[in-house]
């Protein structure tokens, strides 16, 4: 349809429902060729597992067809009034409802499986050699890539992607210190009290961070200071530095900050020579953490922490 050559890949969904109304719509027709009175095509899935083995739960015949068990329990009930199948069968465990074909289903499975499938198969058989792309088999892969990962996860990699493309990674200057202090503050805050180890650094981060060999850098998005992180000099004989400060703005969340700000701070540690970084933070943070994770960072503890809300410390070895 010149349509979907208009909408182009966006349309996907809508193009393969309307394929499926198609093969639908001749599936109920192609029943009635065959003399199956009604019989909804979109009982064959459940049809076809009682027929291969009888007597089954709701949530085995589930868990082979995909479907949820709601759904299931509907197409039972509708095969129930059929007469095609039967509930309640006698189990060792009374909990479970056990479903199985009756014999007017059995009968009816037989003679669809030896003369009404083969003819089916032989007749999609010639759409194959006829078509130049195997629709079965691409089938088979693109459900195996989106068991892999969902269309939805790629559509968001791709639009994180294209929004990085309008951020910038600066480093700090002196007209950014009251965006570095707010967008600390809000997360802080929002979790948390501000602390005095906070203040200090947040108040004069020339002083405490920068005039003593540390780092300050600043994300801009379309030229709006939205995220900053802090790689903080340490005296101690197994870290060189501590990345802190790090701080993202709800308003730019979804657009990679933290991703970038991460991996641009631990190439200037690299730059200074440093060979292991440490960091602070609590697990209530999960996305933190799990940038962290992502980072390459290592859950480590047994260490001194000035923050009262430090539940958790790790660290990254940035030699190896």
């Amino acid at each position: 349809m010149d349509l979907f050559n208009r909408t182009g890949k966006m349309a996907l969904g809508s193009r393969l429902r309307l394929l499926t109304a198609k093969v639908t719509d001749d599936a109920s027709k192609i029943y009635e060729l065959y003399n199956v009175e009604n019989f909804s095509p979109k009982w064959f899935p459940v049809f076809f597992v009682l027929h291969e083995e009888s007597n089954q739960t709701i949530t085995e015949i589930a868990e082979q067809i995909g479907h949820s068990q709601p759904s299931v329990t509907k197409i039972i009930k509708e095969m129930l009034k059929a007469g095609l199948v039967e509930d309640n069968l006698k189990s060792s465990d009374k909990r479970r409802n056990i479903v199985g074909l009756t014999a007017k289903g059995k009968q009816l499975a037989e003679r669809m499986v030896t003369v009404q499938c083969a003819d089916i198969d032989l007749a999609i058989d010639g759409i194959i050699e006829e078509a130049t792309h195997n629709l079965w088999e691409a089938l088979a892969e693109w459900e195996h890539l989106f068991e892999q990962k969902s269309l939805l996860s790629r559509v968001k990699e791709q639009k994180k992607a294209r929004e990085s493309k309008n951020v910038k990674i600066v480093d700090y200057e002196p007209k950014y210190q009251s965006a570095f202090k707010a967008l600390n503050e809000e997360w802080i805050s929002t979790y948390f009290v501000m602390e005095d180890a906070d203040y200090k650094a947040l108040d004069n981060p020339e002083e405490y961070i920068l005039n003593k060999g540390g780092k300050i850098l600043v994300a801009l998005y379309n030229d709006e200071p939205l995220g900053v992180c802090a790689l903080i000099k340490m005296d101690d004989p197994d870290y060189d530095f501590e990345l802190a400060k790090m701080a993202v703005s709800p308003r730019a969340q979804g657009k990679n900050l933290g991703w970038l700000l991460g991996q641009a701070i631990i190439s200037k540690a690299k730059e200074a020579g440093a060979s292991k970084i440490y960091l602070e933070s609590n697990t209530i943070l999960k996305p933190a953490i799990n940038l962290y994770y992502k980072l390459g960072f290592k859950k480590v503890s047994g260490r001194l922490t000035p923050y009262q809300r430090c539940n958790i410390q790790m660290e990254l070895d940035i030699k190896n």
